[in-house]
C-alpha cells in the first residue's frame, strides 16, 4: 500500500498532494465525496433494486390503467389504445366493485383486530414463560408464520371440508347449546363452509389470523423485553392488577410497536389474495370477491381486460395509501400531544 504522507524538513509529516488533514480529528482524508453524501451514496444500490422491482412495475400498472389492453396487446399484434378514465368509470359503476370493497374492508377490520389481540396475548404469555418454554412456543408459532400463503389456503380448505373436515367433526363434539347444527341438519357434517360468502370469510379470517399472529407475538415480546422491570415491581407494590398494569404501563410504552404492526397488518390484510383464491377454488363466487380477487378476475378471465384489472389495482393502492397516511398522522398527533 502506497504511503500517502511526505516528510518535512522539521521531521514531521504532511499529507501527500491530493489529500488533506481533518482539523477536528487530525486524520488524513483522501479528497473525494463530502462526508454528508456518503450515506446517500450507500443507499443507491438498494434504491436501484427497489426501483427495478417495485417502482417500474407500479409505473407500468398506472399506465395500463388508462389503456385498453387485452390478449392481442399482450401478444404485440395490436397496440394498446388510450381510453382515459374509461376503465375507472367501468369499475366504479360496477356493483361487484362495491361488493368487493365492502368484503375487503370488513375482512381487514376483523382480521387485523383479531390478529393484534391474539398476537399481543401470546406475546405477553411468552414474556412470562421461562426461557426454554418461551423458545419452544416461539419456534412452534414461527412454523405457522413460515407456511407459504398457498399452503395456508390448502391446509384450511381441507380443515373446512364439508364431509371430511376437522372443523365440522369438532363442532359435532360440542353440545347443541354451544354449537347447534344449522337449521334442517342433524349434525355439522356436510355443512359447506366455503360455498357461501359468510362461511368463506370465516375460514379466511381463521386462516389469516393463524398465520399472522406469530409475527405480532414475537414483535410484542421484543417490545416487552425493553420495558424496565422496575415499573412492574412498582405497580405490584402499589396493588395494581394485571389488566390495570397492562393498560397503564405496557400499552403506552408499546404504542410505537403497535403503530407499526397495525399499519403492516392493514396493508397485508387489504391485499390478501392467495389464501382466498385457494379457499374459493378460483374466482368462481362473485359475491365473495375482495378487491384483489376482482382485479385478477377482470384481468385474466376471458375476455382478458388487463386495463380494467390495473384500474382496480390502482384504486386499491390509493385506498391503502389514504388509510396509511391518515393512521400515521393520527399517531404523530398523539405523540406530539
Amino acid at each position: 500500500m502506497a504511503d500517502t504522507t511526505t516528510v518535512t524538513p522539521g521531521g514531521g509529516s504532511s499529507p501527500a498532494p491530493g489529500n488533506r488533514r481533518d482539523k477536528s480529528s487530525g486524520r488524513v482524508r483522501t479528497r473525494g465525496l463530502p462526508d454528508w453524501s456518503i450515506p446517500y451514496v450507500l443507499l443507491v444500490p438498494g434504491l436501484l433494486v427497489i426501483a427495478g422491482l417495485l417502482l417500474y412495475p407500479m409505473f407500468q400498472l398506472g399506465v395500463m390503467a388508462f389503456q385498453r389492453v387485452g390478449l392481442a396487446q399482450v401478444r404485440g399484434t395490436r397496440p394498446a389504445e388510450w381510453v382515459g378514465l374509461e376503465n375507472f368509470e367501468r369499475v366504479l359503476g360496477n356493483e361487484i366493485f362495491w361488493s368487493a370493497l365492502r368484503n375487503t374492508v370488513v375482512f381487514a377490520f376483523v382480521a387485523v383486530s383479531l390478529t393484534l389481540i391474539v398476537g399481543t396475548a401470546v406475546g405477553v404469555l411468552l414474556h412470562r414463560l421461562g426461557k426454554k418454554m418461551s423458545l419452544f412456543v416461539v419456534i412452534g408459532c414461527m412454523f405457522a408464520w413460515a407456511v407459504p400463503p398457498v399452503a395456508q389456503g390448502v391446509i384450511w380448505r381441507s380443515l373446512f371440508d364439508a364431509e371430511a373436515g376437522i372443523v365440522n367433526w369438532a363442532l359435532n363434539l360440542l353440545p347443541d347449546w354451544l354449537a347447534a347444527p344449522p337449521d334442517g341438519q342433524p349434525s355439522w357434517t356436510g355443512t359447506p363452509w366455503l360455498n357461501d360468502t359468510p362461511g368463506l370469510y370465516t375460514a379466511l379470517v381463521v386462516c389469516v389470523v393463524w398465520a399472522g399472529f406469530p409475527f405480532i407475538a414475537v414483535s410484542v415480546l421484543a417490545g416487552l423485553k425493553g420495558i424496565p422491570t422496575e415499573l412492574y415491581e412498582a405497580a405490584r407494590v402499589d396493588g395494581s392488577g394485571p389488566w390495570r398494569t397492562f393498560r397503564k404501563i405496557t400499552l403506552p410504552l408499546l404504542k410505537p410497536v403497535f403503530a407499526v404492526l397495525t399499519v403492516l397488518s392493514i396493508i397485508w390484510d387489504f391485499k390478501v389474495f392467495s389464501q382466498l383464491y385457494v379457499l374459493m377454488n378460483g374466482p368462481t363466487n362473485r359475491d365473495g370477491f375482495n378487491l384483489s380477487m376482482y382485479a385478477v378476475a377482470e384481468a385474466f378471465r376471458p375476455p382478458q381486460k388487463l386495463g380494467t384489472g390495473a384500474a382496480i389495482s390502482v384504486v386499491l393502492t390509493i385506498i391503502l395509501l389514504v388509510v396509511t397516511v391518515v393512521y400515521v398522522r393520527q399517531i404523530v398527533k398523539q405523540e406530539e400531544m
